[in-house]
């Protein structure tokens, strides 16, 4: 089952209007940094920008590498342990964070 298209997509005619320029070099970019010539197989840059994805929360992201990483053959296994890598991720990074807010309230008593 297709997930139904976001009705932002339409509004890409602007990127490709003003800015054709940028979109080709961010398309250019973009296979680049996917090409099947890379050291990391395919399935497991699809499953790292899926992970990037749930950790943005980019709605875009974990739709369209979701299917790639299937389509490359990632298991629902590996699509669950890639969304708990990113959870942890997140969580850690709240968890990391918080020293600052110690310090800042450390420094606010001083």
């Amino acid at each position: 089952m297709m997930a139904e298209q976001h009705p932002s997509k339409a509004y890409g005619k602007v990127y490709r209007e003003q800015t054709a320029d940028v979109l080709k070099a961010f398309g250019a970019f973009n296979d680049a940094v996917f090409s099947k010539d890379r050291e990391i197989p395919r399935k497991y840059q699809e499953l790292i920008a899926l992970a990037v994805g749930l950790t943005t929360q980019c709605q875009f992201c974990i739709e369209g590498h979701t299917a790639l990483a299937v389509d490359a053959g990632a298991s629902d296994q590996e699509l669950a342990e890639t969304a708990w890598i990113a959870a942890a991720l997140r969580a850690g990074g709240a968890f990391a964070h918080g020293r600052i807010a110690f310090q800042t309230a450390a420094e606010h008593r001083h």
